[in-house]
């Protein structure tokens, strides 16, 4: 139902998409740095620095606060190691820049989606007798290993963080629109209604999707996997076949046009991105959207969102096929680094990333100071490790856990029937920002050719895959 009056609301309530920046940002905890201006006073001598990916631009005073008290156990612990923090965000189109101009941090965080790419470039550090060393090579998921392993099995970075595509939701919202949001949509009609309900009773976007930066095609894919198709096949023999043009994408498209052009449930933003789109739900002005499970800590941290709104449940599923997109980053190591620094980088890397994840005293202690600052403990997230490994290290840490993990519920009790899917392999990121225009296509043009569109996508990612 199209109304006037909703379209003239929800344009008043939208926020200008700002710029991300990656700008040095350091919290030398002995030495006292400001976090937003980058200056170091540690006045040390004989010490290794370390450049290391902290937060995105915005993020709160209190998560620098919980890095420097991290900083500074880790400096007592290797005080020949001066820790360097910079403000880090991964985006497609600027982190190539980044990475061709040598500026970014000693050790930083890359999606799966780039890893092999990045492996076969020679763009990764290779961290193989590290992690042997360290003794948990076998105690990583296989799947998950596999994303940072080449042909060889040689390993270039240290999965880190994982997680299971979900809906996200705005449990005000559907207060405000009468709607219950502790039984959240199970179905992509019901989402579809609840999006139209919201809309008609705030006059705020019902539901958002992102669109840009390679995001509109990583969701793309997401929801076509939910309705039990796949963007390309992998032939075995190291090639790919598109398959874009698929029923669950269709479904997707046609599913997008109607919330937009049908419903008018969709809003005025359509050129979101994963920090715009995290910023309109923080703000109120969303009701829905899908996303990685493990985004409240960015929700609440960088964008200032009151934990009580929110609300996240499981991926609505149909089709013959269907299953949950999962994806997580690598923690990785420069290539340009001399050996001094990659043994440094090694050394946080284990100590920041991993023991909290394989050790008792270190998860409380990791649990412990971020509770102790305001951060986010126990946000839903898939293990990186083994499932028993995951359950056993949110036991150590019960006691910190500062999560709504009721209002998680409908996720964390349904997440483990579900499929899980990786990513596709094949020019990830190249075929997600091929996708990006179709889906705005079909946001900003009511007579959008669907497919059309999936037609010539299929041909063009073909292209990229044969390359």
């Amino acid at each position: 139902m199209k109304s006037l009056n909703r379209r003239t609301m929800v344009a008043g309530v939208t926020l200008a998409a700002g710029a991300l920046l990656l700008t040095a940002c350091t919290s030398d905890a002995e030495g006292g740095d400001d976090p937003t201006t980058g200056s170091s006073d540690s006045g040390s001598t004989g010490t290794l620095e370390l450049r290391v990916a902290t937060f995105p631009p915005g993020a709160d005073a209190a998560a620098y606060e919980a890095f420097a008290a991290q900083e500074a156990q880790f400096e007592a612990e290797n005080p020949d190691i001066d820790v360097i923090g910079v403000e880090y965000e991964w985006t497609g189109p600027t982190f190539a820049v980044q990475l061709a101009g040598g500026s970014l941090p000693d050790v930083f965080t890359v999606p799966f989606t780039d890893s092999k790419t990045l492996l076969e470039n020679g763009q990764l550090m290779d961290v193989t007798a590290e992690v042997e060393e360290l003794g948990y090579a076998d105690s990583f998921n296989p799947i998950i290993l596999d994303g940072v392993q080449d042909d060889d099995g040689n390993i270039y970075g240290f999965p880190r963080q994982a997680y299971a595509m979900g809906l996200h939701y705005n449990r005000t919202l559907f207060e405000e629109a009468g709607l219950d949001p502790d039984n959240p949509p199970a179905t992509w009609e019901e989402v579809r209604e609840a999006a139209d309900a919201i809309a008609e009773a705030t006059g705020k976007a019902g539901y958002a999707q992102m669109a840009i930066n390679n995001t509109g095609g990583w969701q793309l894919t997401a929801q076509t996997v939910a309705r039990g198709g796949r963007t390309q096949t992998e032939d075995g023999d190291g090639t790919y076949t598109s398959t874009i043009n698929n029923p669950g994408t269709k479904a997707t498209l046609e599913f997008l046009h109607d919330v937009r052009w049908e419903d008018d449930a969709f809003g005025f933003k359509v050129d979101l991105d994963w920090g715009t789109i995290n910023q309109e739900f923080a703000a109120g002005n969303v009701g829905m959207f899908t996303s990685g499970s493990d985004v409240y800590t960015a929700l609440v941290r960088d964008f200032g969102m009151d934990p009580a709104q929110y609300g996240l449940t499981v991926m609505p599923l149909e089709g013959d096929d269907p299953g949950t997109l999962g994806g997580g980053d690598i923690a990785v190591v420069s290539p340009t680094v001399d050996d001094a620094t990659k043994a440094a980088a090694v050394k946080w890397i284990d100590w920041y990333y991993m023991q909290k994840l394989l050790n008792e005293d270190a998860a409380v202690s990791d649990a412990q100071v971020l509770a102790d600052s305001g951060q986010a403990v126990g946000t839903p997230v898939l293990p990186v490790l083994s499932r028993e490994l995951y359950e056993e290290s949110l036991v150590w840490i019960a006691d910190y856990v500062n999560v709504p993990v009721d209002q998680m519920a409908p996720f964390t009790d349904r997440i483990w029937d579900q499929t899980p899917v990786g990513e596709p392999k094949g020019k990830t990121q190249e075929i997600y920002a091929l996708l990006d225009p179709i889906v705005q296509a079909v946001l900003t043009d009511e007579n959008a050719d669907i497919d059309a569109l999936l037609t010539q996508a299929d041909v063009d990612a073909q292209a990229l895959l044969d390359q």
